[in-house]
């Protein structure tokens, strides 16, 4: 637990920044991609061919959001490599291609890294993006990490929430004062910078984390699960209503595995955790999860038998447009 003076961190403020807004806005829903930006539907480990002319397609296509992978390992069992560059690295690199697109993690694997460092690096790119960076944070999908960092799985809970306490101490205090159970001691005598441009770096929640609704509804500022059920989704925006209170309640998004099918015409088809849809059918089923109360949709192109080019070229066409043509206002 980490304990704070009351110098350490503030209530929760909202947020009301540009690149904020045009991913996590209530009433309107966006879309974001997440890495590599490209299909690999037969292979573990993406060709990163062309990356940076594609993260340019994918901000002149209109998208919200680009979401950069955290997996330190590729794990055969799992089948899944990511992007495999660091993602505080790559952010920096991406940041000098791109100019008003939100460049976020998705996310942090936050128990095998020192808090302090991720406090460091999000700064470091909030700055360098011009506070166009969003830092999310998860516990990780893969249980055998754990023991190669040394870390106890069974105390990623904990830790997630003391890396958290810590990271919006240093964000948003001068010399704050904080005492961490898993994690160091500030005792007021040093300061981080740059702080972040903006006051504070959004923390979005990229999983459950093992977190309950309180805490998640009371500590960050978006969140994106895998939970796309529409009987769910209703029920997690009302509990998430109910547990901030007088605080602003964080947007909810959910992430998916997609395939756009090359006839626009196609009906939705679930293959386990891949969505397979065409545009018309998919535009559908987004307005009507904007209604529920969907935010922002983050989309993984790795299973797509298409190019990523021409699903970006037809989502930025035809779909992102009507999104964004009659902004929905929430009751």
């Amino acid at each position: 637990m980490v304990r704070q003076t009351s110098q350490a961190v503030p209530e929760k403020t909202p947020l009301n920044t540009a690149s904020w807004r045009q991913v996590f806005t209530p009433g309107k829903l966006s879309i974001g991609l997440l890495t590599p930006l490209e299909a690999y539907p037969d292979s573990p480990f993406p060709m990163l061919n062309d990356h940076l002319e594609m993260a340019k397609l994918t901000e002149d296509a209109g998208f919200a959001s680009i979401w950069l992978r955290d997996v330190p390992f590729y794990d055969p069992n799992f089948g899944d490599a990511a992007q495999m560059l660091d993602p505080f690295v790559y952010a920096g690199y991406l940041a000098a291609v791109t100019r008003k697109i939100t460049l976020g993690t998705a996310g942090i694997v936050t128990p095998l890294r020192e808090p302090l460092h991720i406090a460091k690096q999000a700064a470091s790119a909030d700055c360098l993006t011009n506070g166009r960076f969003a830092l999310g944070l998860s516990t990780g999908d893969r249980p055998v990490e754990y023991p190669a960092f040394g870390i106890d799985y069974n105390s990623r809970a904990e830790r997630y929430r003391e890396s958290v306490a810590l990271i919006n101490a240093l964000h948003q205090r001068k010399f704050p004062r904080a005492d961490s159970e898993f994690f160091g001691t500030l005792e007021g005598n040093l300061d981080m910078q740059p702080k972040p441009a903006n006051g504070r770096v959004p923390i979005v929640a990229i999983g459950r984390s093992r977190q309950t609704m309180e805490w998640l509804a009371n500590n960050v500022d978006g969140w994106i699960w895998s939970v796309d059920s529409e009987i769910a989704i209703v029920d997690i925006i009302a509990r998430l209503k109910e547990a901030a209170g007088d605080n602003p309640v964080p947007g909810y998004g959910y992430s998916t595995f997609f395939d756009l099918d090359a006839n626009p015409d196609a009906l939705y088809q679930r293959f386990y955790n891949v969505v397979r849809i065409g545009r018309n059918a998919l535009l559908e089923r987004l307005l009507h999860h904007r209604e529920l109360g969907v935010q922002h949709i983050a989309i993984n192109l790795k299973p797509s038998q298409r190019p990523a080019q021409a699903v970006i070229d037809e989502l930025g066409e035809f779909v992102l447009p009507e999104l964004n043509k009659t902004p929905h206002y929430s009751v």
